[in-house]
Order: C-alpha cells, then sequence, then structure tokens
C-alpha cells in the first residue's frame, strides 16, 4: 500500500525510483535525477542539469547528493555503486 501515491513530486519529497548509473563520457541518463547515492566513495565528475561540468572530489561513500545531474562522465570519476534517484 502507498498512502502517498497521488501525492504530487516536488523537488523536496522523496524519491520514487532509483536507476544504477555506470559512468559514461558520451552517453547521459534517461531522465535527469534529482539526487545521487554514492556507495563507493571517490571523486564524482557529473554534467548538471543545466549543462554545467564539475567534479565533487572525494565524496563519502554512503553519500546522497541533492543534485539534478544528466551524466555522470568516467573522465575524473573513480566513486563507485552509483544510483541515480528519481
Amino acid at each position: 500500500m502507498d498512502n502517498f501515491k497521488n501525492f504530487p513530486t516536488t523537488p523536496t519529497s522523496p524519491a520514487r525510483a532509483a536507476v544504477a548509473v555506470i559512468p559514461d563520457d558520451t552517453a547521459t541518463l534517461a531522465q535527469v535525477s534529482r539526487a545521487l547515492y554514492v556507495g563507493i566513495s571517490g571523486d564524482l565528475a557529473v554534467t548538471m542539469a543545466d549543462g554545467d561540468q564539475v567534479t565533487f572530489e572525494a565524496v563519502p561513500a554512503g553519500s546522497v547528493l541533492p543534485i539534478r545531474i544528466q551524466a555522470v562522465r568516467s573522465t575524473g570519476t573513480t566513486a563507485g555503486a552509483l544510483l541515480s534517484l528519481t
């Protein structure tokens, strides 16, 4: 039973789905994330929803970053076990 299924999805509401992310320098995610889970610590090179390319350095394992991204680049990414939360 999901008591919240009829509630609207807002930027502050919990994620409804998770998809494994494999870093790739050319591919984009099927859907822009609402957040990103990092299971193995390291650096994270991403393309943000607006197209900016940034690197988050030394992201600890178990982090949930509230970032809207369209891609995780393999060049510059050493973090692993990534999940896109939507």
